[in-house]
């Protein structure tokens, strides 16, 4: 079965966010408030989030920005798995070890790059060099990474499953 996006194919997301952190108080300095706040997403748990720590937030939550390079990962092997089942490709473990960098571009703090790292192992017998390969069209089918105006790199690295 192949399943591709039709042209006029449309999806809706949706996600419903609560500042809990205005049981702390109000927002009477930029030193003083909580960053706290919550999302949920239909009914899944929700996810409780804070500020990144630089910019006075809690070091124990996730951030939005976490959020971001956790999202491109996980389209990503979502992608690379699905066009590793369309290959023929046994892919029998994946990790991956995202990095993404935010620097000063145009006067505005911004994400400049992600690079993704997967540590693949396939089964005995994968052609590697196919398997490898499977990540470009992969990372051309993953909507996250066709939806910012950064680089997203991949370097994968790729072992064969002792028998």
């Amino acid at each position: 079965m192949n399943i591709r996006p039709k042209e006029n194919e449309r999806h809706e997301y949706a996600a419903r966010l609560v500042w809990t952190g205005a049981r702390n108080g109000p927002t009477s300095s930029y030193q003083s408030y909580s960053r706290e706040h919550e999302i949920q997403c239909g009914d899944k748990p929700s996810i409780t989030l804070s500020a990144d720590p630089h910019f006075r937030g809690d070091r124990t939550l996730y951030n939005p920005e976490e959020l971001l390079v956790a999202s491109l990962s996980s389209c990503h092997v979502l992608s690379y798995l699905a066009e590793c089942a369309r290959a023929g490709v046994r892919v029998v473990a994946y990790e991956d070890e995202a990095h993404g960098v935010m620097t000063m571009r145009d006067g505005r703090l911004r994400f400049t790059e992600v690079v993704l790292r997967p540590r693949v192992t396939v089964a005995p017998g994968t052609d590697l060099e196919r398997a490898t390969a499977l990540h470009g069209p992969a990372h051309d089918d993953c909507y996250i990474a066709n939806s910012v105006n950064f680089p997203v790199r991949h370097e994968p690295t790729l072992k064969v499953a002792s028998s």
